[in-house]
C-alpha cells in the first residue's frame, strides 16, 4: 500500500501521511472520508494497457462498483446489460480466453420451449478495449423471433474517483450513427457503435434494439466497438498506443507436471498485457505494477519484475531502467537517488522508501542484465545512472557502514542491508568490467556490511537465532516474515556465479529452516509475517498475506543455497495456488493455513494481474533449471535442483546472449542445454 509521494529522505514531504492514494498516485479528496478499495477478487480482468475491462463473471456490466471498460485511467463504459426476449440470459460460464479477452456463456429459453432444455445460447466475447462480439445460437426445432436489447451507460469517471467512492451519475446519451454517444461536462465523449445497426436506438433509456429471426441451428452475431473522444482543445496523449509484443518471447515449459507450462504461458501473457508506454517518451516501455489500481508511472515493482523476467531477454530491463533513470535526482545531498513513495511495512515498522529500494536495485539489475546479454550500446547509455546510484549508496551509509531506510535517523532493516550489499558487490563487478573506478570502495563497503551484520541484525536464541531490524536507540524488532528471503538473494557475478551474501553458513541454514516452518510457509506460499508474531493478519499486505514476489525470491534463494526441500515445498504451494487462480496469480492472497480440500483465499483488493506476481512465477520456475549466464564471458551454466521435484521439465523460448535458449532437466536432476547462441560455452 503506497502512503505518500516522497522527493527525498528526510524531507518533510517524505513523512508518511494517512491520506490514501488513488491509482497512479492521485490523492483522494481530503474532505471525504477515506474508503477501502472496492473488491475486485472475483472479477474477470481483460488487460491490454492502456485499456482494460473489469467484468463480473456473469458478463453483465451493471454499473456497480468498479465494473466497466477503461482507457488511460477513465471509465468509458459502466453499463452493458443484455436482454433477450425480455430476460437476462442465465449465466453459465465466465472465463478468460486470453489476457486481453473474456468469454461469457449464457442460456435463454426461447418462446415455445416446453422442457428444461434452453433453446438459445448466448456467447459474449469482450476485449480489453470494450470491443465485444455477441453471438446468439438457436438449437430450437422451429424458427424463433427474439427481441434483443442492450442497455448501455457511462459516467466517464476517473478511476481514482471510482476507487475512492466518488463516481458520478450516468451521463445522458444521444443517438450517434449506429449506436449511442455520451458527452461529459468537460467535453470528453465516448460512443458505442453496433454492426449490424440496431432497428431502434432509445437515447433516453440508453437502449439499442434488434429483432433476431433465427432458423434452427442458425446464429446471429452483433459487433460492438467503443470509441473514446478527447475534450475540446486537448492534445492527443503521447505514447498511449499498445506496445508491441516483441519485448517478450513465447517461452514454454513442458514436462511430467503440466502446471509449470500453464503458469509460464499465463505469466508471459500477463506481462505483455501490463506493458505500457512512458507518455513523455513513447519509445520507452515498462510494466504497470498491477491492474486495476496501479497503472501509474514506472515503479520499483516494475524494476523488480524486469529483473525476474531476465530469462525472457534484456529488452524489458533496458526500457525500464531507462524510464527510471530519467527520474533520478541530480542535485543536492540526495543526488543519485531515485525518487519513490513511502510504502507500508507492516504493523511493527514505519514505512519504507521505495526510492531507496529502486536505487539499490538499479545497478544490480543492470549488472545482471549484462550477464544475460545486454547489448554494449545499452550498457553505455545506462551505466552513468548506475554509477550515480552507487555514489549515493556510498554517501548514504552511516558512520557504522549501515544503510538507514527511509531517513538518516533509521530504522535499519536487515533486508535493506542485503539490497545494499548486493548493489555494492554487483556494482563493483560492473564498474570493474567497464573499466570504471570505484569498485574497491564498494567492496570495502560490502565487507563492512558483512562484518557488522551479525552484531546488529542477528538475534541469538535457543532455536538458532533469527534476523531482525534495528530501531533508533538500539532496540530490535524481531518479528519474522517473508522479508527474510531477501537475505538469500545475492545476485550474479562474473562467470555466472552467485555473489556472497551477508549470512554465514550457519545463519543461512537457520534462515532456510525458518522459511520452511509452518509459521511462514502457509502451504500456498510464503507469509509476509509469521503466524506466531504479534499483529499477524492473514490478509495484511505486509502482516501475513502471501506475496508471490517474496515467495519467488525465497524459492530461488533457497535453491541456490542448496536447501532444495524448502524451495520445492514453496514452489509446489505456489503452483497449487496458481491452479485455483486459473494460473493468473494475484500480487497477494490470504496467508490462511492450507488444509485438505481447501482453496487459497483471495485478497479483495489485490491487483490481478500484477507485474511482480507474473514475473515472480517466471523467476520461481527458472529456479528448477538454475540458469547462470555469463554472456560477456561467452558461457552459460545450469545448476538444476538435484531431486527434480517436478520430474522432467524442458524450458524453451528463453533468451541468453540475445539468442533463443532451451534447457532440459531430467528426472535425475541432470541439466542439458539443447539450444543456445553460437559460440556460447557450457560453464561449470
Amino acid at each position: 500500500m503506497v502512503l505518500s509521494p516522497v522527493p527525498a529522505p528526510g524531507h518533510p514531504a517524505e513523512q508518511p501521511t494517512r491520506q490514501p492514494l488513488g491509482p497512479g498516485g492521485a490523492t483522494t479528496d481530503p474532505g471525504t472520508r477515506p474508503r477501502e478499495l472496492p473488491p475486485v477478487h472475483d472479477a474477470l480482468l481483460c488487460v491490454a494497457l492502456p485499456a482494460f475491462a473489469l467484468s463480473p463473471r456473469h458478463g453483465q456490466l451493471t454499473g456497480h462498483g468498479p465494473e466497466g471498460v477503461y482507457a488511460s485511467g477513465r471509465r468509458l463504459l459502466s453499463r452493458s446489460v443484455l436482454r433477450v426476449a425480455g430476460r437476462e440470459p442465465v449465466p453459465l460460464q465466465g472465463r478468460l480466453a486470453a489476457a486481453d479477452r473474456a468469454v461469457f456463456v449464457g442460456a435463454v429459453r426461447a418462446p415455445g420451449d416446453t422442457g428444461p432444455d434452453p433453446g438459445v445460447t448466448v456467447e459474449r466475447s469482450r476485449g480489453a478495449d470494450g470491443t465485444e462480439r455477441i453471438t446468439l445460437r438457436s438449437a430450437a426445432p422451429r424458427p424463433v423471433r427474439l427481441l434483443v436489447e442492450l442497455v448501455l451507460g457511462t459516467d466517464l469517471a476517473e478511476l481514482g474517483a471510482i476507487a475512492s467512492g466518488r463516481a458520478r451519475p450516468d451521463l445522458r446519451a444521444s443517438v450517434h450513427g449506429t449506436g449511442l454517444r455520451w458527452t461529459a461536462p468537460d467535453g470528453r465523449s465516448v460512443a458505442v457503435t453496433a454492426d449490424p445497426a440496431p432497428m431502434d436506438a432509445l437515447a433516453a433509456a440508453g437502449v439499442l434494439r434488434w429483432e433476431a429471426d433465427l432458423a434452427p441451428a442458425a446464429a446471429l452475431t452483433l459487433h460492438l466497438r467503443v470509441h473514446a473522444g478527447r475534450a475540446p482543445g486537448a492534445t492527443p496523449p503521447g505514447g498511449t498506443g499498445r506496445p508491441g509484443g516483441h519485448l517478450l518471447p513465447d517461452a514454454q515449459a513442458e514436462g511430467d507436471d503440466p502446471r509449470p507450462g500453464a503458469l509460464l504461458r499465463a505469466s508471459v501473457e500477463d506481462l505483455r498485457a501490463l506493458l505500457q508506454r512512458d507518455p513523455a517518451h513513447p519509445t520507452d516501455i515498462h510494466l504497470a505494477a498491477g491492474v486495476p489500481w496501479r497503472c501509474g508511472p514506472v515503479t520499483a515493482e516494475a524494476l523488480w519484475a524486469a529483473r525476474m523476467a531476465l530469462p525472457l531477454g534484456t529488452r524489458l530491463a533496458v526500457t525500464t531502467l531507462r524510464a527510471l533513470g530519467r527520474t533520478q535526482l541530480t542535485t543536492g545531498a540526495e543526488a543519485g537517488r531515485l525518487p519513490g513513495p513511502l510504502r507500508d511495512a507492516g504493523p511493527h515498522l514505519p514505512p519504507r522508501c521505495t526510492g531507496v529500494e529502486a536505487t539499490l536495485a538499479y545497478p544490480a539489475v543492470l549488472a545482471e542484465a549484462r550477464r544475460w546479454g545486454l547489448p554494449p550500446a545499452d550498457l553505455d547509455e545506462l551505466l552513468p545512472v548506475a554509477e550515480r546510484c552507487l555514489g549515493w549508496l556510498r554517501r548514504a551509509l552511516d558512520q557504522d557502514g549501515l544503510l538507514p531506510d527511509p531517513a538518516p535517523g533509521g530504522p535499519w532493516r536487515a533486508e535493506t542491508q542485503a539490497h545494499a550489499h548486493r548493489a555494492a558487490l554487483l556494482g563493483a563487478d560492473l564498474l570493474d568490467s567497464c573499466g570504471r573506478p570505484g569498485g574497491a570502495d564498494l567492496r570495502a563497503a560490502a565487507r563492512t556490511l558483512r562484518e557488522r551484520f551479525r552484531g546488529t541484525f542477528w538475534l541469538d536464541d535457543l532455536s538458532g537465532g533469527r534476523p531482525a531490524a534495528r530501531a533508533p536507540g538500539g532496540r530490535s524488532w524481531s518479528q519474522l516474515g517473508g522479508w527474510a528471503a531477501h537475505l538469500l538473494d545475492t545476485g550474479l557475478l562474473d562467470g555466472g556465479g552467485h555473489a556472497p551474501g551477508l549470512l554465514d553458513r550457519a545463519e543461512t541454514e537457520q534462515v532456510a529452516r525458518l522459511l520452511g516452518t509452518p509459521a511462514l510457509d502457509s502451504g500456498w506460499g510464503l507469509r509476509g509475517l509469521g503466524t506466531k508474531e504479534p499483529g499477524h493478519n492473514p490478509f495484511g499486505h505486509r502482516a501475513g498475506a502471501v506475496r508471490v514476489h517474496e515467495t519467488a525470491v525465497a524459492v530461488a534463494g533457497l535453491a541456490t543455497a542448496g536447501y532444495e526441500k524448502e524451495a520445492a515445498a514453496l514452489l509446489r504451494g505456489l503452483l497449487d495456488a496458481a491452479e485455483h487462480f486459473d494460473h493468473r496469480l494475484p500480487e497477494m492472497y490470504a496467508g490462511e493455513q492450507r488444509t485438505a480440500g481447501a482453496r487459497p483465499v483471495p485478497h479483495p483488493a489485490a491487483c490481478r494481474p500484477a507485474a511482480v506476481a507474473a514475473a515472480g512465477a517466471i523467476h520461481a520456475l527458472a529456479a528448477l533449471a538454475g540458469i547462470r549466464p555469463d554472456a560477456p564471458g561467452r558461457s552459460v551454466a545450469v545448476h538444476p535442483m538435484p531431486s527434480a521435484p517436478l520430474g522432467a521439465i524442458r524450458f524453451s523460448g528463453l533468451v541468453v546472449a540475445g539468442e533463443p535458449f532451451a534447457v532440459r532437466v531430467s528426472r535425475l536432476g541432470l541439466g542439458m542445454v539443447e539450444e543456445a547462441a553460437e559460440g556460447l560455452q557450457l560453464g561449470v
